[in-house]
């Protein structure tokens, strides 16, 4: 089996995490790994179910019977599957986020995805962006990315983005969301979010998208051939 290579980018919610890995992998003809959309699957099976992200035992009792598969389509792009049900589209709302962040601190549930998440990149080239990449699923990533900018800058992007949707947006409410997800990823005791030592940091609060991707790409083909 020829060797495969990975990329890892972690940073905080809004930092556009996604928007850059899924760029770049259809530029590098990469799979694009979205974990945080993983974690968004499992959150939405409990809210489903009625379960709260905070209740230990509820996460444990019911994990067993969630089955979560990723699919790509023929343009490469990621499919979440739960129990074979695609949810995509279902898991994009604000408050499942705020769910998956509280989900990801279960050690349960890290435990049963983390395998999930490394036999891709066994599989294949992949970006592969969240929290915990560099860290802890993917310690030996080619290339380690830490992609961030001021929780100001993040809340404006995604007040606008969310507008641009048609949907409702208070800068000031998404703000404090932003902030508090910070504060949970940063402070969970399993995983926390953090810049591994042989990481490299990209801040983009003064950067557009295009500036950001030849940034990175240029970090990437110092270190991969492409």
């Amino acid at each position: 089996m020829s060797k495969t290579y990975s990329i890892a980018i972690d940073g905080p919610a809004g930092a556009g995490k996604s928007t850059i890995a899924r760029r770049l992998a259809k530029e590098l003809g990469y799979y694009y790994v979205d974990t945080g959309a993983i974690y968004r699957t499992v959150a939405y099976f409990l809210d489903l179910l009625g379960i709260s992200p905070k209740d230990v035992d509820g996460v444990e009792r019911y994990i067993d019977e969630l089955t979560v598969e990723i699919q790509y389509d023929e343009d490469g792009v990621q499919h979440m599957l739960m129990n074979g049900i695609d949810v995509t589209n279902d898991i994009r709302t604000q408050d499942i986020s705020q769910k998956a962040s509280l989900v990801s601190a279960h050690g349960v549930v890290r435990g049963v995805l983390l395998d999930m998440q490394r036999d891709v990149a066994k599989q294949h080239n992949v970006i592969m962006d969240g929290r915990d990449i560099g860290t802890v699923v993917l310690p030996k990533a080619d290339v380690k990315i830490f992609l961030t900018a001021s929780a100001e800058v993040r809340a404006q992007r995604r007040t606008k983005e969310l507008l641009a949707k048609g949907q409702k947006a208070q800068y000031e409410q998404i703000l404090k969301e932003i902030q508090q997800r910070d504060y949970q990823d940063t402070h969970r005791p399993i995983a926390p979010l953090k810049m591994a030592k042989d990481s490299i940091k990209v801040d983009t609060s003064e950067m557009d998208i295009e500036q950001v991707i030849a940034a990175i790409r240029e970090i990437v083909e110092r270190k991969i051939p492409v």
